[in-house]
């Protein structure tokens, strides 16, 4: 339809690197609350000597990228490749619904990816949680970014082969999308060619490579159009997707900047939580739940995925 939605049901269903950072830095201020240190770091807006009460929004959101696939583990790149959950992710999504469990948070409708990854991933986090049945909507506009002719390489193999700064930028550039997928790549037919999309995309319309940029050119639309309403309508929704879609959104909620959006590393499996106000503003940056230091090595552990080894 107008929106490529799927809906369905799943079944119950200090600081020595802070003092690094420049002063304005988005994510600077991230890893400040990630470490659990915003008052003691001197580069924190909000520093004031004390711990400062949480805000409640009038609105909600709370989004999850999938936990470790199976490419992950190998460090291939992925992008629309259909790679299934690892034994590691799929306990990350078990940890995910616990934690949003232990939080008490509790949702009334639940957006996916068509990629299976992600799907596992709402499952495992809703059945875990104990949560009751609620709408799944699955649609393309929140796939990966497409990673086009570097699907099915190996992230670091790639880095010492191009150097590490081409692979960031083919990684984490806003603009500069990777090399094109060709028909003759490996893994053209199975994602052109994948039964899902036969009502979503025609084979013309498949991107051949997608840079940040491009990637929230397609998400946006979905939120703005589907899930803001929802959100309007105080509906609580959670959004198990990916990375760069996940990041997509982040950046527009948070106005960040290019260059900033570079240096966002989501980990996987940890969900994270939005207070909005009524014109759907953050009153503050991502909350993780998760312990801080876990969330920290998990952050660097994506970050390092695409240095030569």
């Amino acid at each position: 339809n107008e929106h490529d939605i799927d809906c369905k049901h799943f079944p119950n269903s200090k600081c020595p690197k802070m003092l690094a950072l420049a002063r304005n830095s988005w994510c600077g201020q991230l890893l400040c609350r990630v470490a659990n240190i915003e008052a003691r770091c001197p580069f924190s807006k909000s520093s004031s000597g004390g711990k400062q009460a949480e805000k409640k929004g009038k609105y909600r959101i709370v989004m999850v990228r999938h936990g470790e696939s199976e490419w992950n583990q190998k460090n291939l790149f992925c992008g629309w490749f259909d790679a299934k959950l690892s034994e590691k992710g799929q306990q990350e999504a078990c940890a995910a619904g616990k934690a949003l469990k232990d939080a008490k948070i509790e949702f009334d409708v639940a957006h996916t990816s068509v990629l299976t990854r992600a799907q596992e991933t709402l499952r495992a986090a809703l059945k875990s949680s104990e949560h009751k049945k609620i709408p799944v909507c699955t649609t393309w506009r929140l796939n990966e970014r497409h990673y086009g002719g570097l699907t099915g390489l190996n992230k670091a193999e790639t880095a010492k082969k191009f150097g590490e700064e081409k692979v960031k930028i083919w990684r984490r550039s806003f603009d500069t999308p990777p090399p094109p997928m060709e028909k003759d790549h490996e893994y053209y037919a199975c994602i052109v060619e994948d039964p899902r999309y036969k009502d979503q995309l025609k084979p013309e319309e498949f991107p051949k490579s997608e840079s940040l940029k491009l990637t929230i050119e397609r998400t946006l639309p979905y939120w703005n159009e589907v899930i803001v309403p929802q959100i309007k309508d105080g509906m609580r929704v959670l959004i198990a997707a990916h990375g760069n879609s996940l990041r997509g959104v982040v950046k527009h909620l948070e106005c960040i900047s290019d260059k900033d959006i570079m240096s966002l590393n989501l980990p996987t499996g940890i969900p994270f939580v939005y207070e909005l106000d009524e014109s759907l503003k953050p009153l503050a940056t991502l909350k993780f739940l998760g312990d801080p230091e876990t969330v920290k090595k998990a952050m660097e552990s994506v970050a390092n995925q695409g240095k030569a080894k």
